[in-house]
């Protein structure tokens, strides 16, 4: 992993996730690259209890606790797929989840990926932006430094650029504000 992304991820997971925002996800589909702007994210960590990782280290949360850089990914309400970026140090579960991405290549196949949406819809939402990227439990522990799936560093933001809210879609922990968003993006997904 290169230095820069390698000392961004290492940092707790609240402290990555705004620094995420503007940064790109790229997925490789063949000859086909498809992806975009992280615009919304969200923290969690192990001492957060509407983390994966708070109850320790099992079989479905080992990639949470380490190396970071690795892609975290899961399966919902047994028909989607959420991808997160571990984060922190190792042995520590901690990781970003990525809520949305404004597209920047590939939009048509995304469309296609996606049963034909386009717009606002195809990536302002987790499973959305999963589905879109062809992103599922096969990137489990892959490394985001690496094709076909890789995160790519771009310069930070500005603190006015974003947004800091409480986390949308849990049932615990819902007051911590670890939710961040760049304000005015049409494709987060809960302004």
């Amino acid at each position: 992993m290169s230095d820069e992304l390698t000392a961004l991820l290492s940092a707790p997971s609240a402290t990555v996730a705004p620094r995420l925002l503007g940064c790109r996800l790229v997925r490789r589909l063949g000859d086909t690259e498809v992806g975009g702007r992280i615009v919304e994210v969200e923290a969690y960590s192990q001492e957060d209890a509407a983390s994966h990782s708070y109850r320790g280290e099992t079989e479905r949360t080992r990639v949470m606790f380490g190396p970071p850089g690795r892609a975290y990914v899961y399966f919902t309400y047994g028909m989607h797929y959420c991808c997160n970026v571990v984060t922190g140090a190792r042995g520590f579960g901690s990781g970003v989840l990525i809520r949305a991405l404004e597209p920047l290549t590939g939009e048509s196949v995304m469309s296609r990926n996606r049963h034909g949406l386009s717009g606002v819809t195809l990536t302002n939402g987790p499973a959305k932006l999963c589905q879109a990227l062809g992103i599922d439990r096969r990137l489990n522990g892959h490394d985001l430094r690496t094709e076909p799936l890789r995160l790519m560093v771009e310069p930070p933001l500005g603190q006015t650029a974003i947004a800091q809210t409480t986390r949308v879609g849990i049932s615990r922990a819902q007051d911590v504000p670890w939710r961040f968003y760049i304000k005015h993006n049409p494709y987060v997904s809960k302004p």
